[in-house]
């Protein structure tokens, strides 16, 4: 069985990049095996003196699912042209752990604009030795005029290119 962990970038449940990592999880066949990571905020400020072969429990915890994962998905948002700190931080958590090197990685970046914060993923990832292929990578600019009242994506055009994005994806893994 294939294993998916996906991964917002926003703490907030209901978030719409929460909502797409569920619209994208409602899409994957049964014989994958399909998690959102809601852990995001337990993990603590990258300290490199912890950064050793015994770090804090929930950064443990992260690592060995990125490890069991085949691929990962991330949605994230944008804050003030950047990627959301939190995000960052567990990203740099990542770095000595080898986590994400060689993981097929799908990027998706929804936000009101995104553009900053989807080219510093891109930076990130490829310092961390993922593998995102372009087909893989989706930037969704305006993202709240594009969802309906209940957090689902209702335009059609940004339904297709996350079908996309994750038929790519898929082919990766």
């Amino acid at each position: 069985m294939k294993r998916i962990l996906a991964i917002p970038g926003s703490l907030r449940a209901g978030s719409t990049n929460h909502n797409i990592l569920k619209y994208l999880g409602a899409l994957v066949s049964a014989d994958v095996d399909y998690s959102i990571y809601n852990n995001l905020a337990l993990i603590p400020p990258f300290d490199p003196g912890n950064d050793d072969d015994y770090p804090p429990e929930p950064v443990f915890e992260l690592r060995e699912l990125l490890k069991q994962a085949d691929g990962i998905i991330i949605c994230t948002p944008e804050y003030a042209f950047g990627v959301p700190g939190q995000l960052k931080n567990m990203l740099d958590w990542t770095v000595s752990s080898g986590s994400f090197s060689e993981k097929p990685v799908a990027l998706i970046t929804a936000s009101l604009g995104g553009e900053a914060a989807h080219a510093a993923m891109l930076l990130i990832l490829g310092a961390l030795n993922a593998q995102v292929a372009d087909g893989a990578k989706l930037n969704i600019s305006f993202i709240r005029s594009k969802m309906d009242g209940k957090g689902n994506v209702a335009d059609n055009d940004t339904l297709q290119s996350l079908n996309v994005v994750l038929e790519t994806f898929l082919s990766r893994i």
